[in-house]
C-alpha cells in the first residue's frame, strides 16, 4: 500500500460478489476459498509524500479471510 488509511471508513457498499468479480480465481489462489465480495467506501487517507486527503477506496474482504488489497480509485476534492 502507497498510503495509509486513517480513522474510519465510511458510505461502504458492496460493487460486486462471487462469481461477478474478475479477480475471483486469484484471490481464492492466494487467500483461500470464501464468501468474496468487492466492496467500496470513503475514508481519510495519508499519502506517501505526508498530505491528506479524503479519498474512494476498494477492496476485497471475505468472511473469516479479511480485508485485503486496499486501492485508491478516486481522491475527491476538498
Amino acid at each position: 500500500m502507497d498510503f495509509e488509511i486513517v480513522g474510519e471508513i465510511i458510505q461502504i457498499e458492496p460493487i460486486a460478489r462471487g462469481l461477478g468479480i474478475r479477480e475471483l480465481a486469484r484471490l481464492r489462489r492466494q487467500y483461500g476459498d470464501g464468501r468474496w465480495r468487492k466492496i467500496k467506501g470513503v475514508a481519510t487517507v495519508v499519502l506517501v509524500d505526508g498530505t491528506i486527503h479524503q479519498a474512494e477506496i476498494h477492496w476485497y474482504e471475505a468472511h473469516g479471510i479479511g480485508k485485503k488489497e486496499f486501492k485508491i480509485k478516486f481522491p475527491l476534492l476538498d
